[in-house]
């Protein structure tokens, strides 16, 4: 018999009546498998080669999965619909099955591919690698996944894994994702950011702009959905329920409120083990420390049980965890230790990310303490903190569900029925609702939505959150006063990072120090790379304190960053010095993928040499450029106050500065325990810098009163007189470059010309300067040169293209004639304020100052002449 070369994709043809040959679907391949007696029979579509023998048995598996009886019904509804909703309760094996029917029904053709979004890095990678074992091609091929900073996709890919933010920014370049036929939008129920981004503009792409992608098909699918709100979102789309675990899980409460869960969740795991039968154990925790923590003190108590319970293996998981270590949670459970003892058993101690994403086989036992981190933004304050938060009572119930695909399961909640029931809200808050949207607005804007205000978002933020996130990209040069996207807001939607971070890089190559804010920036984007264990805190410290520069915190960062390289990456050094291996991999890997996107766009890659004074200067200005909104100044009573907003803060314990600088820039604003925040990430940073860099948003006429305020004041009136005592009578030119390089603002002052005078000096301005706003400040200044004695036509040659687009640039200006004009720059514009008479009453103000002195003067005499008189007088009685 010949070969047989068979591809699911061929029922969609028999389906849609082409005429052809009737092939074989997928079950009659294993059928005839089955018959023939051998796997080789059997050919791969997608590789060309036999399937092997792990194929089948996955396949097994796969039919097994409640979602695999629905196969048919889904590629009906698709097919009739442009939008569709998927409810699958957790285990009904959607994330896997779902994209692969997709593939399989003849949508990934034409060179378009199947996207598939996860909220999460960690669920895109553990799943494309098991979605590729299924359809036993390699990853990177036929299967691929693309995470922040990593892009593990080749062109052959047709099924391809990515984070909803990584789907966004592909938006920003092709705003009706042309790439992809099908686009799968999973865990909606999560709410976060970039999903409910990606839910306007589908939505937008699928309905308003139908003409323009009738072949876009949208999948939704959920675990928990409130199936009402979101078909009334999607204009009525259609909702398939699959059936989700496969056995029931028993949920046991505790009788009394736990005063420590951590305490009492390592409690129950323990005992679990010891008295409960076979079964792997899934404890749910916060974050990455209180999960290490956990990991060590589950080892250490079960082993004081000896040989009385089976051996464990206690696997960490959490975001920031690399790859490798990530995917041994799908390992097996140990053995026991000798024939006929105890069986060994596998614990889990994860974050939330293992709720929906992730489906690991095995698990019977759940411990579920109640609490995950929540990340929270006051609009107000500028404040986003990280903060351990209850779960919704959706989210409790994906937990339970965790339980129960092998076997009956249990789920153990540290907490009581009436907290379940009263106190726990029914869905998760939207991340959107709780989030600084800087990064969200900057994205919009390059796709196109200028309209903000009513964008179908499916839960519109607070327009506070909106005018501080168009504020702080105003401020940062991104967008110009009328909203619209400038050329510096185009460069920063590029990088995949804060937009402050972005300004950082993009201004870096002005400072002469690319090369050393690509390194800062890369050591930013990772997990804290210092490690202090609780049983070497004072050698962790003493390791962080040989790094430590005196100026703060980012310089620390590239001193370790700089002796990771020069060390040759070496993990025995990093452990030597307390640092964190895998964080330093990860930064060596973010600055290649951001330095590939500098040089994609021109950016040079430059550095001043490490002798030169201005080596460590150069840097700490680049960071003011992307951070001068986050800058506090300490009080006199020696507490710090943040610039605008009077927040009292403190340094951070972990900061490497060992003194308190007049003024600090900070990275993150902490939420403490007491009334007090603090500040982390601190960096020295001089009041010179904030004036010079940023004094568009240093603005003395909308700053409070406080003594921030009395010392910037000090600071413009210093630049000032240095300007003026650099260059007191020089040239033109060498007067406002000065100035230009100082960056001078504020400046009033009078100038009385003829019109025709006026407009020569500005075309000899417009000769230096090509953009509006320098001309601006440009023009301020030589005004206050003015006051001198030199002729105002001694500024240059007299261009009439000059002076044509001077008209063109004042032409929403009114034109006066003589007189005496008060010309101030604030923010890129000038306002002209007519006085009439101006001169006389200058004059005459001139002269009744004068006046009033000499009369004072003269008062203070006769008050003198008197107080002597009368002492004379008493002198004299006395002696009489």
């Amino acid at each position: 018999m010949a070969l047989l070369e068979i591809s699911p994709r061929f029922e969609s043809w028999r389906s849609r009546g082409a005429g052809r040959k009737r092939k074989l679907s997928l079950f009659e391949e294993v059928e005839e498998k089955k018959l023939l007696g051998t796997v080789n029979l059997v050919r791969n579509p997608y590789t060309k080669t036999p399937y092997s023998e792990r194929y089948f048995e996955i396949l097994e598996k796969r039919k097994t999965l409640p979602v695999w009886q629905q196969k048919d019904r889904f590629i009906d509804i698709l097919t009739q619909n442009q939008i569709m909703i998927v409810i699958g309760d957790t285990g009904s094996g959607k994330t896997t099955q779902i994209p692969q029917f997709v593939v399989e029904a003849g949508y990934a053709t034409d060179r378009k591919l199947v996207a598939c979004t996860q909220p999460r890095r960690v669920a895109a990678t553990s799943v494309s690698r098991r979605v590729a074992d299924e359809m036993d091609v390699k990853i990177g091929a036929e299967v691929g996944y693309s995470i922040r900073f990593e892009d593990c996709c080749g062109p052959k890919t047709i099924l391809k894994y990515l984070t909803d933010g990584m789907l966004l920014k592909e938006a920003t370049s092709d705003p009706l994702l042309e790439r992809y036929n099908v686009i799968i939008l999973d865990e909606a129920h999560e709410r976060t950011l970039a999903t409910d981004v990606l839910f306007g503009l589908l939505q937008t792409t699928c309905t308003h702009l139908k003409e323009s992608r009738p072949d876009l098909k949208l999948v939704v699918m959920s675990a928990t959905l409130e199936s009402e709100k979101f078909q009334g979102y999607f204009s009525g789309a259609p909702v398939m329920r699959v059936p989700g675990r496969l056995y029931p899980v028993d949920i046991f409460y505790t009788e009394f409120p736990e005063k420590n869960y951590f305490e009492a969740a390592l409690r129950t795991v323990v005992q679990i083990h010891a008295c409960e039968p076979p079964g792997d154990i899934l404890l749910f925790l916060t974050g990455e420390e209180e999960i290490e923590d956990a990991c060590m003190k589950i080892r250490n108590e079960i082993r004081n049980f000896g040989d009385h319970v089976g051996p464990v293996k206690v696997l960490p998981l959490y975001s920031s965890l690399p790859p490798s270590v990530q995917h041994k949670i799908f390992e097996s459970a140990p053995p026991p230790e000798k024939e006929g003892g105890p069986p060994g058993r596998k614990i889990v101690v994860s974050t939330n990310i293992a709720e929906t994403s992730l489906t690991i086989d095995g698990i019977v036992y759940v411990v579920d303490p109640g609490f995950s981190k929540q990340k929270l933004y006051n609009p107000r304050t500028r404040q986003e903190s990280l903060l351990v938060c209850p779960i919704s009572k959706a989210g409790a119930e994906q937990r339970a569900g965790r339980a129960g695909r092998t076997q009956p399961g249990k789920c153990f909640r540290i907490y009581t029925l009436e907290s379940f029931r009263d106190h726990l809200p029914s869905q998760t808050l939207p991340e959107i609702l709780r989030s600084n949207l800087a990064s969200v607005v900057l994205t919009l804007k390059k796709v196109g939505i200028d309209d903000l205000v009513h964008f179908d978002f499916m839960d519109p933020p607070a327009p506070e959150t909106l005018m501080r996130a168009l504020e702080l990209l105003n401020y940062l040069g991104a967008i110009d006063d009328d909203g619209n996207l400038t050329e510096m807001g185009m460069l920063m939607s590029e990088f995949p990072l804060d937009p402050q971070m972005s300004k950082m890089l993009v201004v870096s190559p002005k400072f002469n120090c690319s090369n050393e804010i690509l390194s800062i920036t890369a050591m930013l984007s990772v997990p804290n790379c210092f490690l202090r264990p609780k049983e070497a805190r004072k050698a962790a410290d003493e390791a962080k304190a040989r790094f430590a520069h005196v100026d703060g915190d980012h310089l620390t960062l590239l001193n370790v960053y700089h002796a990771y390289k020069e060390n040759g990456e070496d993990p025995s050094w990093c452990c030597e010095n307390y640092l964190n291996i895998r964080a330093l991999q990860s930064a060596v890997n973010v600055r290649s993928q951001l330095a590939r996107i500098m040089n994609r766009h021109n950016l040079k890659m430059c550095s001043t040499q490490f002798t030169s004074p201005q080596y460590y200067p150069d840097i700490r200005k680049a960071i003011v450029t992307g951070y001068f909104m986050q800058v506090a100044h300490r009080e006199q009573s020696g507490r710090y106050l943040t610039v605008k907003d009077n927040q009292m803060v403190h340094l951070h314990p972990s900061t490497c500065l060992d003194h308190k600088p007049q003024w600090v820039l900070y990275g993150e604003l902490v939420l403490g325990s007491t009334e007090c925040s603090s500040i982390r990430m601190v960096t020295d940073v001089k009041e010179e810098w904030l004036i010079d860099i940023a004094s568009h948003y240093y603005d003395m006429s909308n700053f409070p009163q406080c003594e921030a305020r009395r010392a910037l004041v000090r600071a413009y009136q210093k630049r000032e007189r240095e300007i003026h005592k650099l260059a007191p009578e020089g040239k033109l030119e060498s007067r406002i470059s000065l100035a230009q390089g100082k960056g001078l603002r504020y400046i009033e002052l009078g100038f009385a010309a003829k019109e025709a005078d006026r407009r020569v000096q500005f075309s000899a301005l417009l000769r230096i300067f090509t953009s509006y706003s320098e001309f601006l400040q440009a023009t301020a200044f030589y005004l206050r040169a003015s006051r001198s004695s030199m002729s105002p036509t001694a500024s240059g040659i007299i261009l009439p293209e000059a002076i044509s687009r001077n008209n063109e640039m004042n032409s929403g200006h009114r034109q006066h004639q003589g007189s005496y004009y008060q010309m101030r720059y604030t923010r890129g514009y000038i306002t002209e304020q007519r006085n009439e008479f101006g001169t006389v009453f200058i004059l005459l103000s001139r002269v009744c100052a004068v006046s009033v002195l000499l009369l004072s003067v003269s008062v203070l005499l006769l008050s003198v002449c008197s107080w002597r008189w009368n002492v004379e007088r008493v002198l004299f009685s006395a002696m009489l």
